[in-house]
């Protein structure tokens, strides 16, 4: 596993002055590290859990891709998404919202992966009987353990205090539970084309939705001349739009190396399930240029 170790050797004589600068240096670490998305030799598949139906018992596989043994300890967070699909931690539900941990178990709580490693983590549905009908929520979180052996380094230096950063990484899946049927309608509106100051084409647009579960999709956007010719433009990949949640704002870049005529003709936008075989439309809408 990747680690980055800072070493800051405070001397006596400057102590009050590098102390300071360590902790504006720790505050803006502990910022940038907190954005990140994924620990870069986990893998984690697959990327979302979903109970529905008679499923009780699902996998999740871990598999580390990395050099190093690395240890990672297993927990659930909650989350709500904002309109642009950012993530917040929260610690209690949002009007409408409901979380999945109470009803999952999982085991193990930790692993330790050695290089090229994998494990399985194992979930399982309890007192389902219980949930009214609709839909749960909560992310499964691996984080990485620093390795004590790194941190627990001796100091040979009395005259000095040494201060190791070690940033923790880590990466969340949602979890669903799903009870009942779903009453899930989804609309798309507010379609505006952008030309940025770099000449760069953007799509911005407003995904809609009503009823009771989360949904999951890719969009594509394509432009239709005016003599019928349709032509792929841009996509956007992994957009969710999750309860209680009524839109998600998105903008997708188009493609720069398009040769297509902005000015006229039509653009269509489709958002449909992932899937390699035959994808199911969710939404589509178009506007004339």
């Amino acid at each position: 596993m990747d680690r980055k170790v800072i070493l800051l050797k405070l001397k006596s004589r400057n102590f009050k002055f590098l102390l300071l600068s360590f902790f504006f240096f720790l505050s803006f670490t502990t910022l940038f590290i907190s954005n990140l998305k994924a620990q870069g030799n986990l893998l984690v598949t697959p990327k979302r859990v979903i109970f529905e139906g008679q499923k009780r018992v699902l996998e999740v596989n871990l598999a580390n891709v990395g050099q190093d043994s690395a240890k990672y300890g297993i927990s659930f967070l909650q989350y709500r998404m904002t309109e642009d699909g950012a993530f917040e931690e929260i610690s209690e539900p949002d009007a409408g919202q409901h979380f999945a941990d109470k009803n999952i178990r999982f085991f193990p709580r930790s692993v330790m992966l050695g290089p090229n490693e994998s494990q399985v983590v194992k979930l399982q549905l309890v007192k389902s009987d219980q949930l009214e009908p609709g839909e749960y929520r909560s992310h499964l979180y691996f984080r990485a353990i620093p390795n004590q052996a790194v941190l627990g380094e001796e100091k040979k230096d009395t005259t000095s205090i040494s201060i190791k950063i070690t940033p923790i990484f880590g990466i969340t899946i949602p979890v669903f539970i799903r009870v009942g049927e779903s009453t899930t309608a989804l609309n798309i509106s507010d379609l505006k084309i952008e030309t940025t100051a770099e000449g760069v084409n953007k799509l911005h647009l407003t995904i809609n939705r009503t009823g009771n579960m989360s949904v999951f999709g890719d969009i594509s956007v394509l432009h239709i001349s005016s003599n019928g010719k349709t032509t792929k433009i841009g996509t956007a990949n992994g957009i969710a739009v999750y309860t209680p949640n009524l839109l998600r704002r998105l903008t997708v870049d188009l493609d720069p190396k398009t040769t297509v005529d902005l000015s006229k003709g039509t653009i269509h936008v489709l958002f449909s399930t992932q899937s390699d075989s035959r994808p199911e439309k969710l939404a589509e809408a178009e506007f004339a240029l």
